[in-house]
């Protein structure tokens, strides 16, 4: 398909197409000729990950290519390629130098929550430090999290986290972008769910 009509498809205005493919964030398409380019279905899949990591997960492009790069090109190890990933996926990234505070780089809210779960974890992966600024900010503004709401969160988040693994593909390039996308992209969903709940028992009461 042209590139007008790989726009139209995608949902995308054409400038918006030839910014992503000026940034890289778009492969380029099949030259047919001096000026023109045919473009496939892995474009349009490529364009609604985008679109989906903008309009849904609410990420700024440069963390949109973040996501992207550690998809396309893979650390030696998936365990190191999650870790960039999760790291791209928040529009923050506390516990990086210069950070205030000092707390910064310990992270001991989060510790302590991990640790009270009986979680093994990296301190280094990313998401500690997305949990410490969250529980941060909750003990902030009076709504700090207490053990028996963490138990019970962390027990269902758990078996969410196993059914997620159990439908993970063999293929390493194939479960990275799984993993990826399903970060990405479920967590919008269990944050509605979340929601539509509290509407539902408040209109049971």
């Amino acid at each position: 398909m042209r590139i007008s009509e790989l726009a139209r498809t995608a949902g995308l205005s054409l400038p918006t197409v030839k910014y992503y493919l000026r940034l890289g964030l778009l492969p380029a398409g099949r030259a047919v000729s001096a000026t023109e380019s045919r473009y496939g279905d892995q474009h349009l899949r490529r364009l609604r990950l985008i679109r989906a990591l903008r309009d849904v997960v609410g990420l700024p492009i440069d963390r949109v290519a973040a996501v992207l790069s550690a998809i396309d090109e893979p650390s030696d190890t998936a365990y190191d390629t999650l870790g960039r990933a999760v790291g791209a996926l928040s529009t923050s990234s506390p516990g990086q130098p210069g950070d205030e505070g000092p707390a910064a780089g310990e992270f001991p809210l989060a510790r302590t929550a991990i640790d009270a779960l009986g979680w093994t974890y990296d301190p280094e992966y990313p998401a500690v430090g997305q949990l410490q600024a969250a529980l941060a900010a909750a003990a902030d503004v009076g709504v700090p999290m207490e053990p028996d709401r963490l138990a019970t969160m962390g027990e269902h988040v758990l078996a969410m986290a196993e059914f997620d693994l159990s439908r993970m593909p063999p293929e390493p390039d194939a479960a990275i972008e799984y993993a990826v996308l399903g970060t990405a992209l479920h967590e919008p969903v269990l944050l509605a769910l979340r929601r539509l709940a509290h509407q539902h028992l408040a209109a049971r009461s």
